[in-house]
């Protein structure tokens, strides 16, 4: 099938749920498989996707899907809670991973900016983005559109396919980001 990549396809951002988690796993497992985007080697099973949803959920944090006209996943992120230690409490970490026939169709940019107005308005501070692969041009492209700033680089950090793999750190800051102190 050609998809026509100049009239983007209509599609809505939700709350993920239970049912959408058979999709999520089978994208997830495309990029464990074929790319540096994330440094895990073996696809999680269903059941620990679903795991790691109800984890991020628990946590009171952010998991959202991106839908089609017919249904289909179009692409996923949650965030997650920078490090587990107090002080990084206003710190969140996103994970997106965008279909890759859905790629340039506005659908990371939307999924992206519907987690950071989420976690802005959970009164986080600050979004860091850990990007694997100094050369996952897209991911970085679509952080940097939002407003991310590469702040760090961890040079053969992983080791994948045969080759090390770098980091990428990206952050921006949210709602009054680093001015002025919580409340």
């Amino acid at each position: 099938m050609i998809v026509d990549q100049s009239v983007p396809e209509s599609f809505v951002v939700r709350d993920c749920e239970e049912a959408d988690m058979g999709a999520v796993t089978a994208l997830y497992a495309h990029y464990v498989q074929t790319s540096l985007a994330t440094f895990e080697e073996i696809p999680p099973s269903h059941a620990m996707m679903a795991q790691r949803r109800a984890d991020v959920l628990q946590s009171g944090l952010p998991y959202l899907v991106a839908i089609g006209a017919g249904g289909t996943l179009l692409g996923y992120t949650y965030a997650a809670f920078y490090r587990i230690r107090s002080a990084y409490r206003y710190t969140a970490e996103d994970s997106i991973y965008v279909a890759p026939d859905s790629m340039r169709r506005d659908v990371g940019s939307a999924l992206l900016g519907t987690l950071i107005e989420r976690c802005t308005n959970q009164g986080f501070r600050q979004m860091v983005a850990i990007i694997g692969d100094s050369g996952n041009v897209a991911s970085i492209g679509l952080h940097e559109k939002l407003g991310f700033a590469r702040t760090g680089l961890l040079p053969a950090v992983g080791f994948k396919f045969g080759r090390w793999v770098d980091s990428v750190i990206m952050q921006r800051g949210i709602g009054p980001g680093g001015a002025t102190p919580p409340t």
